[in-house]
Formats: C-alpha cells, structure tokens, sequence
C-alpha cells in the first residue's frame, strides 16, 4: 500500500487537472472572462505556494528563468481557458493534448534533438485519434468555431513550450521555490497582456472569489504539491504516462457536467489517443534512462 501512494498522489493531481475546463466555462454563464479566472489562479496560487516552508535562496539568473518559464505556463492556460468560449471543452482538451508531439517539435527544433522511429509513429496515432476523438469527421465539424480551434492549438504550443523550459531550467532549485516563482511568471504574463480587460471589469465580489480560490486549490496549488512529492518517487516517464488521466477526467466531466455529447467514434479516438501518448512517453523515458 505504501508503495500506490506516490502513484495515486500523481493520479489524483492529474485528475484536478482535467475537472478544470468543465468548471471554467460554467463559471462563464456568470459573467467571468478568461482573463479574470486565469489572472486570479495563477495569483492566488503563488500566495498559497509562497506559504509553504523550506523554500531556498536562488543564484544568477535562474530566477529570471523560472519566471519566463511561469509566463509560457501562464499563457498556456489563459488560451486554453478563452478556448472553451469558442469549443466544446471536450474538444478543448482533445487539441490542448496535442502538446505531446509540439514538444518533441520544440526539442527538435531548438535543441536539435531528433525524436526516433517509435515516436513518430505514435504522432500518427495522436493525430488520428484526434480526428476521431475531435468528433471531426461529423458532418457538423465544419460549423465548429476556428478560432477556438486556433486558441487550443496555440494553449498546446505554449503549453509544450513550458514542458520544454520546466525540464531543462532550475533542476537545482527545491519544488516550493520553483512552483512559486513559476505561478507568480504565470500571473503577471497574464495581466500583462489583460490589463485592460482585468481592471475594467468588476467581478471581484465574494461569489469571484470563491470561485477563485476553488480554481488556485483544487487547479494548481494541491496538483502542484502532489507532483512534486509523487513524481520524483516513481519518475518521470510513468508520471507522464499516469497524468494522460487529465483527458478522460476532461471529457467525462463535459459529458457529465455540461452534458455535452460523447459518440462510440469519440471514445475509441480517446482510447487511440491515450494509448499512443502513453507509448510516446515510454519511448523517452526509455531515451532518458
């Protein structure tokens, strides 16, 4: 029993991840915008973070890094977020998840880094199972809004970017310092780049805030410290492998919570999908050791 506690401490926090965008397009039918929840999660996060102990002076530049790190995580999340007011918030997760092979993109690209035979064959199968899992070869996937299809594309971008910088940047550097300087990158990107948006509403009442505080605990600030206690003890390839449950988590609460439609095509695409991310991370993970 000891031993399933690092694993379930991963599958749990990747379990929050995926109820995050079913509650986050209800939190729409109040009012709120993409901007307002994502600023105040990554906010509220860093101060909940910033309270956990034992956190460690750092050296150079690497704070500068962390918070650039921060901003690609930030901006990840604010796209995906303003995504599913455009899509469907199951097929907001099934593009988001195209972040696996934008990665092994990045890697090539920046750092020259080839991805091998066996994971470009998994990319295939992402891909179709996307197709499927998508619901794009329904007659209706022409009326489905490009524009949020573009905004998952571009949150699964940003997101690979920040896969790419958390595993090359402040390896030295304990997890509560990291996650703090990360969330606080995370924060100011997106008020940055909502000023206008974040101050001219005036949504921050005691109903935001609790919505608020529900996204920063349960979306960031516990998933967050059940990584870092969970992922060094069983690794990182079967970490990765065990947090593809975000997806199916992601689309069984939009089926469940926003009641939106889930075709046998859609679940075998889901099934297609899973299998070849969790093959792709086996690969590398194999590369690394």
């Amino acid at each position: 029993m000891k031993n399933l506690k690092y694993p379930f401490m991963v599958l749990l926090g990747g379990a929050m991840y995926g109820t995050m965008s079913s509650f986050v397009k209800m939190s729409y039918t109040l009012g709120y915008s993409a901007a307002e929840v994502s600023f105040a999660q990554a906010l509220l996060s860093a101060l909940f973070l910033g309270c956990i102990p034992r956190k460690t002076p750092l050296t150079g530049n690497a704070w500068l890094s962390l918070l650039l790190t921060g901003s690609a995580i930030g901006l990840a999340n604010f796209l995906y977020y303003q995504s599913v007011s455009y899509i469907s918030a199951s097929l907001a997760i099934v593009i988001l998840m195209q972040f696996t092979w934008f990665s092994l993109l990045l890697e090539w690209l920046i750092f020259r880094q080839r991805a091998g035979k066996p994971e470009l064959i998994t990319v295939f199968f992402i891909l179709s199972g996307t197709i499927m899992a998508g619901d794009l070869l329904h007659e209706g996937a022409l009326a489905i809004s490009w524009q949020g299809i573009v905004l998952s594309l571009a949150a699964a971008l940003a997101y690979a970017g920040y896969i790419v910088a958390n595993s090359r940047i402040g390896k030295g550097v304990n997890w509560q310092t990291k996650s703090v300087l990360i969330m606080a990158g995370s924060a100011l990107t997106i008020f940055v780049i909502n000023a206008g948006t974040i101050t001219a509403h005036h949504h921050f009442d005691a109903t935001f805030l609790l919505w608020a505080l529900f996204f920063a605990i349960i979306g960031t600030t516990i998933p967050t410290a059940l990584f870092a206690v969970g992922i060094p003890k069983i690794g990182a390839g079967t970490s990765a492998i065990l947090m593809t449950i975000e997806f199916p988590v992601a689309v069984l609460c939009a089926h469940f919570i926003l009641h939106e439609r889930i075709t046998p095509v859609q679940i075998a695409g889901i099934i297609i999908m899973l299998t070849a991310i969790s093959a792709m991370n086996y690969f590398k993970s194999k590369k690394t050791n």
